[in-house]
Parts: C-alpha cells; sequence; structure tokens
C-alpha cells in the first residue's frame, strides 16, 4: 500500500465520563479535552478517546491491547498506583507466560479489558 498508517486510535467507551478521565490520567495517559464529551488520551507514540458513551454490550466487549518493552516493569508500576484502591471495579490480573510472550491485565472503572503485553 503507498499509504502508510500513522496512527490507530480506538474510540472506548465510559459508564462515567469523569471517573474515567482522572482514571486514565492516574495511569500516566494525557488527556486533550476535544469537546465536553470526548477527550483524547496519549502516551509515548499512542492514544485512544474516551466518550462520554455507556453502551453495555460495547464497553463490556472491548479489549485493547498494548504493547510495552518491559512487562514486569510496567505492572510493577501500575500496581504502586493502588488502582484497585482507589477506583470501584478496576481490577490487576497478575502476569501471564504464554506461548508467545507474557501479558497482564487492567480492566478499567467501565468494564474496558486493557491488555499488556510484550512478545518474545
Amino acid at each position: 500500500m503507498n499509504n502508510p498508517i500513522k496512527s490507530i486510535r480506538p474510540f472506548i467507551g465510559a459508564k462515567n465520563f469523569s471517573i474515567s478521565r482522572n482514571f486514565y490520567a492516574d495511569v500516566g495517559f494525557t488527556e486533550n479535552v476535544i469537546s465536553p464529551q470526548l477527550s483524547y488520551f496519549e502516551s509515548e507514540e499512542i492514544g485512544f478517546y474516551l466518550q462520554d458513551a455507556y453502551v453495555k454490550d460495547w464497553v463490556d466487549n472491548t479489549m485493547v491491547f498494548v504493547e510495552v518493552d518491559n512487562v514486569d516493569d510496567y505492572w510493577k508500576s501500575l500496581v504502586s498506583l493502588r488502582l484497585e484502591a482507589k477506583y470501584e471495579n478496576v481490577r490487576l490480573i497478575p502476569i501471564r507466560h504464554l506461548e508467545w510472550g507474557k501479558e497482564f491485565f487492567l480492566h478499567d472503572p467501565s468494564g474496558i479489558l486493557w491488555h499488556f503485553g510484550a512478545f518474545k
């Protein structure tokens, strides 16, 4: 293809937009407010749009994979934030070692499942 892709920016929903905005700021994303119902969150080369929109079936089935350089270090940094104590419904699922690499999971306050992993 002659038109290389520069980025991919998924849209994700939020059960409580204000809580989700705070959560993603705590995780380390920088917020760029686009409108009262939409923000773009970025970190380094990646980003996503957070919407003040909640459709249970959509949010309950949303998963995002983030490739990181060091899964162990990223895990430790998220554990240190004590997100589970600060936010209702947030869960961190420990690192799993798989044939292709390793990953751990983070459920955000709305139920979106984030995979943080590294390939072998």
